[in-house]
């Protein structure tokens, strides 16, 4: 049963903040209480709409003893009765607790595991595969950071994504990406296996981390990889190692100056995911075994080329459209992942 104190007091905020949109309080911070209006509109919506089952039901249980309506009423209840578990079901959906950075931009590196240059030739085609996704959801995807094999192949990538929902879309896609095929180079026709490591981290404001400037050893250094339009030969370069946690980021653009902007974005964004793991962490002691845990060492996704299978081993979902998904058509996937997460939270907040 939903707490009607809940759904009252959602209500009243959501009419606190409307009007104190409207009179233009010049005290408030209108973009925060804008905000805030904006996520809170679609769960009063679901409010409104439970309540008004919820009072047709009433109605025409009423309408029941007047003879002269009784014969609509016995119509009309049993529609609204089975309208009711789909209601009480959306609105569960809607008041569940949101993620905070699902609205951000965020930062996706993706890098070769085990199997050599095919593990690398992989990370490429998983770049491409995001990247084709980005595009059909009208995302900037920004390569802000690479290095490429001799053959064609990733040895890091680093991008930056923006547009609507990004880090929610992409939240699940953390993990060991697994690939089983015939490469290019085998001339026995043997299926290798190879894996990349694909990392998504939403993007961190300057508030959410504070980085104390001496805890930061800055290196400028001569780009080096085997080539490729994103990488560089000046002395441009910027390394930017965090003392405390040991991380080391890199940015090889043209300016030095704009190096360390991204060095420090991509910086920010990777302690500001510690920081989110370790929250959750604490919370969920069994965090690891759920979906989204973003643990990078979990094995979560095969893409087997012979069979033209895809397979989620976290929600056993298999899709023999490979061909599809790695030209970037991945909604079945992100959809059936977001459905089973939200699915684990429901239930959680239920025990």
């Amino acid at each position: 049963m939903i707490p009607v104190e809940q759904l009252q007091q959602i209500t009243a905020r959501f009419e606190y903040l409307e009007a104190a949109m409207a009179a233009g309080d010049a005290s408030a911070d209108i973009a925060a209480l804008a905000k805030e209006y904006s996520d809170l509109r679609p769960v009063v919506e679901q409010i409104a709409a439970y309540r008004r089952l919820l009072s047709d039901l009433d109605e025409a249980q009423q309408m029941l003893s007047d003879p002269d309506m009784a014969a609509l009423a016995e119509e009309e209840l049993p529609r609204l009765k089975q309208a009711l578990p789909e209601a009480e079901a959306a609105l569960q959906l809607a008041l569940l607790p949101r993620d905070k950075a699902d609205a951000r931009p965020a930062m996706l590196e993706i890098r070769p595991g085990t199997g050599g240059d095919e593990a690398a030739l992989f990370a490429g085609d998983l770049m491409r595969m995001y990247q084709r996704y980005a595009d059909a959801k009208g995302w900037t995807f920004d390569i802000i950071e690479m290095q490429e094999t001799e053959l064609g192949g990733v040895k890091e990538m680093v991008a930056h994504i923006k547009g609507q929902d990004v880090f929610a879309r992409l939240k699940f896609e953390s993990g060991v990406h697994r690939v089983q095929r015939v490469p290019s180079t085998e001339s026995g026709g043997r299926i290798h296996t190879s894996a990349a490591t694909v990392a998504v981290l939403p993007e961190a404001e300057e508030v959410d981390i504070r980085i104390d400037p001496g805890d930061l050893r800055i290196d400028t250094m001569r780009s080096s990889g085997a080539g490729g339009q994103h990488v560089n030969t000046t002395d441009s370069a910027v390394r930017i190692t965090h003392l405390p946690t040991g991380l080391v980021v890199t940015s090889s653009e043209k300016s030095q100056h704009r190096n360390r902007e991204i060095a420090m974005q991509v910086l920010r964004a990777r302690l500001y995911d510690m920081e989110r793991s370790r929250v959750d962490s604490e919370r969920s002691a069994d965090r690891a075994a759920q979906v989204g845990s973003g643990d990078r060492s979990e094995r979560i996704r095969t893409y087997n080329f012979p069979q033209g299978r895809m397979t989620d081993h976290r929600i056993n979902l298999t899709l023999y459209r490979l061909d599809a998904v790695m030209q970037g058509d991945l909604d079945e996937i992100v959809d059936a992942l977001t459905a089973d997460a939200q699915a684990r939270l429901m239930a959680e907040m239920g025990q």
